[in-house]
């Protein structure tokens, strides 16, 4: 699934072609997404300009006017989508389900093989939104802070991995990423969130800064079907130093990587490394 350095790669790789244009139609070949795209949409589009383009946890949102009517457009990539810019229009294939026409000929392409993003538009306050309104902190806010962390667990006896994946106190960490920010933070995925203490938080709230940032950096994670605006994979996954390295050694200490398993989900660890 497409996590917070995946769709902020997104953002980024779009926004210097998209903030400015003009939406000339939008093409939808497949609605039945997670969520139906409402029928009334590509008349609310067409003709609406982008200025800007922000991300909320894992949701994009296209920040639309056209004349004194605002409103915002959201688009989530599910678990296989993706969000391509074409120069020309071309061919769609079978998974092409949706275009963005904008007035300068860039189509934006929406994939997904699996159908479960969704496109929507909302009219009212973006944070009062049914998808938006429970997300906790963003992880790169400045909001998000040694304190905040320490706070929150209190009194919490899940497991600190499992916490960290909790969208209702901080938003967009995914699997992959709270792996590798526990390995680098050197706290074991299965130790008690409510256990973990004020100076140990400080380091794993920086830990998950500096994962998600040098994910930004390489592109975000390509698993399975994440490409970039640009069509390009990302690259974090070739550099883990727990994710996916089950049996290998520690690369810090040669110790075989460990896997358990967590709320249907792996984590990988290091047993020396982390406590």
């Amino acid at each position: 699934m497409p996590e917070l350095p995946e769709v902020e790669t997104t953002r980024l790789g779009l926004l210097p072609h998209v903030k400015g244009q003009k939406i000339r139609a939008l093409i939808v070949r497949e609605k039945r997404l997670r969520w139906q795209i409402p029928d009334f949409l590509p008349e609310r589009l067409s003709g609406q300009t982008v200025l800007d383009i922000t991300r909320r946890g894992k949701y994009l949102l296209f920040d639309c006017r056209n004349g004194k009517k605002s409103g915002h457009l959201l688009i989530h990539l599910g678990m296989s989508g993706s969000l391509r810019m074409l120069g020309r229009p071309l061919q769609p294939e079978k998974h092409d389900h949706v275009d963005i026409v904008l007035g300068n000929g860039v189509h934006i392409r929406f994939t997904d093989p699996r159908r479960f993003g969704a496109m929507l538009w909302i009219d009212g306050a973006v944070d009062a939104h049914p998808l938006l309104e429970g997300l906790g902190i963003e992880p790169l806010s400045d909001a998000f802070t040694g304190d905040y962390l320490f706070q929150s667990s209190r009194g919490k006896k899940a497991p600190i991995k499992q916490f960290l994946m909790n969208s209702h106190i901080v938003t967009g960490i995914g699997n992959i990423y709270a792996n590798e920010a526990l390995y680098h933070a050197g706290i074991h995925p299965k130790r008690v969130t409510g256990g973990v203490s004020r100076q140990r938080c400080t380091r794993l709230v920086q830990s998950i800064r500096d994962t998600l940032n040098q994910a930004i950096k390489v592109g975000g994670s390509s698993i399975r079907n994440f490409v970039g605006s640009n069509g390009e994979t990302g690259f974090f996954q070739l550099g883990c130093w727990v994710y996916g390295r089950e049996g290998l050694p520690c690369r810090r200490c040669t110790a075989p990587i460990l896997r358990l398993r967590q709320g249907q989900r792996s984590s990988f660890y290091c047993a020396r490394c982390q406590r």
